[in-house]
């Protein structure tokens, strides 16, 4: 299978929010369409936590993406018209600089030798990647759940990096409930004897660990609708029971196990220990001002207001437990109060936080409509 990967050498040392630095760091990345004459018709999307740049096959990599429905020709992000470039996130295990890479400095692997990590920083990274390109300002950063978050990082600390901005099921901060899955998530992890304070290998990994990572997070992606209309109480044939105490009695069991067999050695738990704790980090209203008052909120619609866009869509799913429709509805005005003129979309989908990834023809229809008008 052919690779469509490439690779941009970020500036060294590449700084971080927290203080390290990164010396010989790069960016996985992958494009489709053409860059103009003019370099203004470039799209740049910043991911979830757990995605490659593979967002949809192309002429080199025929296998399907994980955005295959929106990114294409005739598609929400049409090919034929806009240049996109779908970015791996740093700190990833995607063809991205992350703790499972080789740290030049000491021609071992970072473990937790890796700096510390921030949305901010993975947002400046993939600023310097557009810049790189020779794309003085984006048509339309788009940022789905915490690739989100990251592009309002970017947005903040570059003002004039994009004319408009497609936020997809994201926040302006985690909230408690966000912030308690991800530490159980990391917690599950971390307490795998395998673990071994990041120093595993692939005789010694820390599968039982990364396995209830994922599961945790599959059951929050959906909402409980889904769950009872998807599985119900459907219990599994007797010869698809494993004889062991205790052991998978429903079909919702083995879907789960299903999951995280196909996660556990295709995502490198260093890795998401970093980017789980990035995104609890994340708070916009850091960047408010210090007369923004004190009323729920106000800080984070501060720091909204700093983000200078043309226009800008938010899109949210009312089943949404990660990142509730409310904080779509946050950015919106936020960003509105910032001169930008806002779309909010507030869909009805069933599947909860997936349903970026899953009810693509609706997301798909938004995000045409709204590109349409750029």
């Amino acid at each position: 299978m052919a690779d469509a990967r490439q690779y941009f050498a970020l500036p060294s040392p590449f700084r971080m929010k927290r203080g390290g630095a990164l010396d010989g760091a790069r960016l996985s990345y992958e494009t489709w369409g053409e860059l103009n004459a003019a370099r203004d018709n470039a799209v740049l999307i910043l991911t979830g936590l757990s995605p490659s740049a593979h967002a949809a096959r192309n002429a080199i990599d025929d296998t399907p993406g994980w955005w295959e429905d929106i990114v294409g020709p005739g598609k929400g992000l049409d090919t034929n018209r806009w240049f996109v470039i779908c970015v791996n996130s740093l700190g990833s295990c995607k063809g991205s600089t992350g703790p499972a890479s080789i740290d030049p400095g000491t021609g071992k692997i970072y473990r937790l030798d890796f700096p510390e990590l921030t949305l901010e920083d993975i947002g400046n990274s993939a600023f310097e990647l557009a810049r790189g390109l020779g794309i003085a300002r984006l048509a339309a950063l788009v940022g789905c759940s915490m690739g989100g978050m990251a592009a309002l990082g970017l947005l903040i600390h570059h003002p004039d990096a994009a004319r408009a901005h497609i936020s997809v099921s994201t926040a302006p901060q985690a909230r408690p409930f966000a912030i308690a899955i991800r530490s159980l998530q990391r917690e599950a992890i971390r307490l795998d004897p395998n673990w071994n304070e990041g120093h595993y290998d692939e005789d010694h990994y820390p599968e039982v660990g990364i396995s209830l990572a994922r599961k945790l997070g599959v059951i929050t992606y959906r909402s409980a609708i889904e769950w009872s209309g998807r599985f119900g109480r459907i219990k599994l044939e007797q010869d698809q029971r494993h004889e062991e105490p205790f052991g998978a009695e429903f079909q919702v069991e083995s879907y789960l196990n299903a999951h995280a067999r196909r996660f556990v050695r295709a995502f490198d738990p260093n890795c998401y220990l970093y980017l789980s704790r990035a995104s609890d980090w994340f708070d916009i209203a850091e960047y408010g001002s210090p007369d923004a008052g004190h009323e729920p909120g106000a800080a984070v619609r501060a720091a909204l207001t700093r983000i200078k866009l043309e226009r800008a869509l938010v899109i949210g799913v009312e089943t949404d437990i990660l990142f509730p429709l409310e904080q779509q509805q946050e950015i919106a005005e936020g960003l509105r109060a910032g001169g930008a003129k806002v779309d909010f979309v507030g869909l009805d989908s069933p599947q909860g936080h997936d349903a970026f990834l899953v009810d693509t023809q609706r997301f798909g229809a938004a995000i045409g409509a709204f590109m349409a008008t750029l």
